[in-house]
């Protein structure tokens, strides 16, 4: 700064060779010596030098100017400061006039842009450059396609993209009919780079194009410009060329993003199910959207490349706290202290004296051979106000087939076969049960306690008569012939399958499902099965990888639905399956898939033909919610063989999902099942996750802002012919599942070494059981010391499935009990211990109504922990009083573990209470050396 003014072509001499050494300086350093430049008042020093260079008369030669300019691009591309600086040395003006004064001069030209690209980084220097006429000065560099200059067009593109970053500069760009003219340029370019050697023009255009319609006027602008029409025919010609990558990309955000805004086709923003909580009136919100309700100027979206997500989101973690005083702070009885009495039940563990033990032995054996003596399974439960008048449908609920009589011998566990004489037995068994049911089923008119409450059969199986044969054997020609209507009576059909079913997959009676099912109760009231949780299945027979992701599926997929609203010539749009109004829908109509969702933990509320083998499908939101879409589970039929059909699931809300990184969803074909392969298979090609056109209204919301959806997108081809096959999110497991493997975990411990006790830990509001079991050892004897040493071990509290969504925890929590009861000597030596307190699904009205994270109060029952209702979250508000009971007679668990999944993480993770790790997970700066705590929560794992 010493050689300002120029008073002599010395001094020119001097800050050319400052400016020189600077250059090398910077180009063999690091990014260090940048900062330190800039840190020392390198560009206030810079900007000063090109302000009195521009003013000097006469104007000084290229060479210095260039100097200057080249110098003050690459520093100030490292300065976050630099637009401020600019504005400060009031350096604006200098730079647009040196810019004007140098149109002419495609030497200097760049270097005066490539500065001004730099100082429109900053939003404020870039309004205000906007302000003095920078963009229509641009617009004098920008030309149609040439081979000419090409350094100075593209130096102008980028400034011009700098400034658009502006939303003011946006819209005056849109006012000026700049928005058109940029539109025409690309296409020319497009047209003319038939050899693709100007693709950092074509791209740069596009990126003017994608800042601008980042406003709503844009958009609109856009849109009335036939702008979708024009970038999604121009990009057909660039898939197949690998390098034309970045242009793809770009015209798909812009595609996506340009996309008319629409509700859901759905008529209510609710679930389709309603439940009438106690004291509230419910209130449906219409899926109509107000005009302004979409993207208002001031939402500019964020674009990842849609080949690249590594956006990470922590939505699962959304709500830690960071009040070190509430995290430190001892949680308060938050009931009577007398209430918890009635928690002494639930623990007869404390004081059995056994001594009745032998008689319950003898009385076990005996019960082999007389199938009327049913004893009830639950020996306590707690009534609360919606749930006192099923208290005695749900004692008369338990189920009694009496399995093989372990005697002195454990079962292994898994069992991978059972033996002929165990198949043998078991067929007796579902014999016995046949003739026990018969007889309920006589008595069963009378009285509103009984459980039973209605009889559930299968849905029509595949259609094909030859087929029917196959399985069936000649006995059932008749009932399968045209002339008898085509198929079995239901009823028939089940008594066929059940003296076809294998009986090797472990754990898992038909007979069992069924009973437990017709007494569950749901806000549907489902009258079918689903074939898969009634037949049962088998692991799958290999291990199968992650799916490794087709490149560029997901631009593909967008593309599609481009497609769909410029060329809408082949769009179907008839609605096949819909669960608000069943009349409006057409199913089985030639040519189309059949859907169907209502049964147990199903979900699946539209399904739209849109082409010939594409489908849009909706799925249901959470009872008395207005969100949390994600679990999905449907039967599909009447496919054809060898044609790949594609589903788009329309109405997923998570920003990313596994569905990108090599998840596929699970599907289970009857056909394959019924010829000795009852398997969930992973299954789908070309599957992507992205966000698709969908908005929901504010309002649905409670006016907060308004919510996008994502599409998950895959394809499918069926092996066989008029399938029936059931597609799910992950592996299904139902209410009923769970009830009938406690049934048959029962039947098969040993008695003698396993103490298994199964109660009710309270009713639901949907009015269905949530079972709490106890597991440990029997003690040794009835001598006072191995009385004394069962009394006091130490508790263990294990809880499942909170959230329906979450399947994967049912089948952990599955293993868990298996293994608990099982004759494996570490298992033998837990049970001696420790007491297993075991609440296996702890919302089980969810899981029975196809919810994916919510009870029927529409309340994450994750979320209530502080401050439960006893009438809107029972199992929570039960669970929480039965640890305040052990906790009070000073038997608090040793070990509290509660089993979830994740959707967004991959293997095996877990959380341990530490206020510590909360605060950092949270990213809060806070003292964390105050806090003292037991890392006790690191031997767990």
């Amino acid at each position: 700064t010493s050689v300002f003014p120029f008073q002599s072509s010395r001094d020119k001499d001097v800050l050319l060779n400052i400016l020189g050494v600077l250059s090398d300086l910077l180009s063999l350093g690091t990014e260090r010596r940048i900062h330190y430049l800039i840190s020392k008042g390198g560009s206030e020093a810079l900007l000063q030098a090109l302000a009195a260079a521009a003013r000097a008369e006469p104007p000084h030669e290229d060479t210095l100017l260039r100097a200057l300019l080249r110098l003050l691009a690459r520093v100030g591309c490292r300065d976050r400061k630099f637009g401020l600086k600019v504005q400060r040395l009031e350096a604006t003006d200098v730079i647009l006039s040196l810019a004007r004064k140098n149109l002419g001069h495609h030497l200097n030209l760049p270097h005066c842009l490539w500065v001004l690209r730099v100082c429109a980084a900053s939003v404020t220097a870039g309004t205000a450059l906007g302000i003095n006429g920078a963009m229509e000065l641009l617009f004098k560099v920008i030309t149609p396609y040439s081979k000419r200059h090409v350094r100075t067009v593209r130096a102008a593109i980028e400034a011009l993209a700098a400034l658009l970053k502006s939303k003011s500069n946006s819209r005056r760009a849109v006012n000026r009919g700049y928005l058109c003219g940029l539109l025409k340029l690309y296409q020319d370019w497009h047209h003319n780079d038939v050899a693709n050697n100007y693709i950092h023009i074509r791209r740069g255009l596009l990126i003017c194009l994608k800042h601008i319609t980042n406003i709503q006027l844009g958009r609109e602008t856009f849109l009335d410009s036939r702008g979708m029409e024009i970038l999604f025919t121009s990009v057909q010609d660039c898939l197949s060329v690998k390098n034309l990558d970045p242009i793809v990309t770009t015209v798909t955000q812009i595609l996506r993003k340009c996309y008319p805004k629409e509700p859901l086709p759905v008529p209510t923003a609710g679930s389709s199910y309603s439940f009438s909580l106690p004291g509230k009136v419910g209130t449906e919100c219409p899926c109509m959207v107000p005009e302004d309700d979409y993207e208002s100027d001031g939402e500019e979206e964020v674009e990842k490349d849609l080949d690249n997500d590594d956006e990470e989101t922590k939505e699962e973690d959304y709500d830690l706290e960071t009040d070190v005083n509430k995290l430190m702070s001892r949680p308060v009885l938050d009931r009577p202290e007398e209430e918890l009495k009635q928690y002494e039940a639930m623990c007869p563990e404390l004081s059995h004296n056994f001594q009745e033990f032998e008689s319950e032995s003898e009385e076990e054996k005996s019960s082999e051979d007389n199938t009327e003596n049913l004893p009830s399974t639950p020996s306590y439960f707690i009534p609360s106000s919606t749930s006192v008048k099923h208290q005695n449908a749900w004692r008369t609920q338990s189920i009694t087939v009496t399995g093989p009589d372990p005697g002195e011998e454990d079962f292994n566990v898994p069992l991978q076969s059972w033996t002929k004489k165990e198949k043998c037995r078991w067929a007796q068994i579902a014999e016995k049960r046949d003739m026990v049911e018969a007889m309920q089923d006589a008595d069963s008119c009378e009285g509103e306690d009984m459980a039973r409450t209605h009889v559930l059969t299968l849905r029509p199986l595949p259609k094909d008569a030859a087929w029917y044969q196959e399985v069936f054997n000649t006995e059932c020609e008749a009932s399968i012939s045209p002339s008898a209507g085509g198929r079995q009576k239901s009823s028939d059909v089940m008594k066929s399958l059940l003296k076809k079913h294998p009986g090797n997959m472990p754990f898992h009676s038909p007979c069992f499902y069924v009973s437990r099912a017709e007494c569950v109760k749901s806000i549907p009231g489902y009258k079918f099965l689903a074939f898969p949780d009634f037949w049962g299945h088998q692991p799958p027979p290999h291990i199968k990888p992650m799916l490794e992701r087709k490149y560029g599926v997901q631009r593909d997929r967008v593309l599609d639905d481009v497609r769909r609203l410029i060329q809408p010539g082949d769009v179907i749009g008839r609605t096949v399956f819909d669960l608000d109004e069943p009349s409006h829908s057409s199913p089985g109509a030639p040519g189309c898939l059949t859907f169907f969702s209502k049964f147990e933990s199903g979900n699946l509320r539209k399904a739209i033909q849109v082409r010939e083998f594409e489908y849009d499908l909706i799925m249901n939101a959470d009872v008395n919610s207005n969100q949390h879409h994600q679990w999905f589970y449907f039967e599909v039929r009447d496919m054809e063989v060898a044609v790949p059909y594609r589903f788009n699931i329309i109405n997923c809300e998570k920003f990313n999902s596994q569905f990108n990184y090599g998840m596929q969803l699970v599907m289970y074909s009857v056909k394959e099942a019924l010829q000795g392969r009852p398997c969930w298979l992973r299954v789908g090609h070309d599957i992507s996750y992205y966000k698709n056109h969908y908005r929901s209204c504010a309002a649905a919301l409670g006016g907060g802002r308004r919510k996008s959806y994502y599409t998950l997108a895959f394809s499918i081809t069926f092996p066989h012919k008029d399938d029936v096959c059931y597609l799910a999110y992950h592996y299904p497991y139902t209410y009923s599942t769970m009830m009938s493997h406690l049934d048959s975990l029962e039947q098969n411990r040993n008695p003698k070494k396993v103490y298994w006790r199964q109660q009710a830990l309270c009713q639901t509001l949907g009015g269905n059981p949530c079972p709490l079991l106890t597991i440990t050892a029997m003690p040794e004897s009835k001598k006072r010391d191995d009385l004394e040493q069962f009394h006091t071990r130490p508790y263990v509290f294990l809880m499942a499935r909170v959230h329906p969504g979450e399947s994967n925890a049912s089948w952990v929590m599955k293993g868990t009990l298996e293994f608990l009861v099982s004759s494996d000597p570490i298992a033998d030596l837990l049970r001696k211990c420790f007491i297993f307190k075991i609440v296996p699904m702890l919302n089980p009205d969810g899981v029975i109504n196809g919810n994916h994270r919510c009870s029927l109060s529409g309340d994450d029952l994750n979320r209530q922990w502080l401050a439960p209702s006893s009438e809107l979250h029972p199992t929570i508000y039960h669970s929480k009083g039965l640890l305040y009971y052990l906790r009070s007679i000073g038997r608090a668990p040793l070990v509290f573990c509660d089993y979830h999944g994740h959707s967004q993480k991959k293997n095996v993770f877990l959380y341990g209470c530490s206020i510590k790790e909360t605060l950092w997970q949270a990213g809060c700066v806070v003292d964390t050396s105050v806090v003292t705590e037991d890392v006790g929560y690191r031997v767990g794992p």
